[in-house]
């Protein structure tokens, strides 16, 4: 080959390369957690309080996907260094099979965090939780946390976020991925 067929057959390699790398982010970008949270107050850093997870409200057709997404953060919270993390228990209920909506369940459970003497309770919601419609099958997950007070019942902060993953990922592992980016300012 000559220096100027080598040297167009560079050219064409490099424009062919930045198409792909371009295609790649774009791409990419699909996977991204959208987060909104609010400002995150200045937390107690004592080792002696105890934050309690409390049942996530299911609001999808999935069964079982708001204790699904309270286990996750469970784990997500002891990752971040948390040592007293309490979980309310699991009801054997064969209703809690499709979370029901008990009107009286989020009182149940902050009395119970109360009598666990904890500081703070994490408790929300779960929105989406399940493989979209299609060839890829993406699996897509979508929740909020709110910590509560658990001496007053106030809200103390928030956050909401949405995530998608490519169709060879779990919903677990994209609900895990966007749990640690949503918890991650408790830390």
């Amino acid at each position: 080959m000559s220096d100027r067929t080598c040297s167009r057959f560079r050219m064409r390699a490099a424009s062919v390369a930045g198409a792909l790398l371009l295609a790649a982010s774009m791409l990419g970008g699909c996977a991204w957690p959208v987060v909104d949270r609010g400002h995150v107050p200045a937390f107690s850093q004592s080792k002696e309080d105890v934050w309690a997870v409390l049942p996530l409200r299911n609001n999808t057709e999935t069964p079982q996907a708001g204790q699904r997404a309270a286990s996750i953060a469970h784990s997500v919270l002891a990752a971040q260094g948390f040592t007293n993390i309490v979980r309310y228990p699991a009801s054997s209920d064969d209703e809690t099979l499709f979370d029901p909506a008990k009107p009286d369940q989020q009182q149940t459970a902050l009395d119970w965090a109360r009598q666990q003497h904890a500081r703070y309770a994490i408790t929300g919601s779960v929105n989406e939780w399940r493989y979209k419609v299609g060839v890829d099958g993406e699996p897509a997950v979508g929740l909020t946390f709110d910590v509560v007070e658990v001496d007053t019942g106030k809200i103390v902060w928030t956050t909401s976020g949405a995530r998608t993953g490519w169709s060879r990922s779990a919903v677990s592992g994209v609900a895990q991925r966007l749990e640690r980016e949503m918890l991650s300012p408790l830390r």
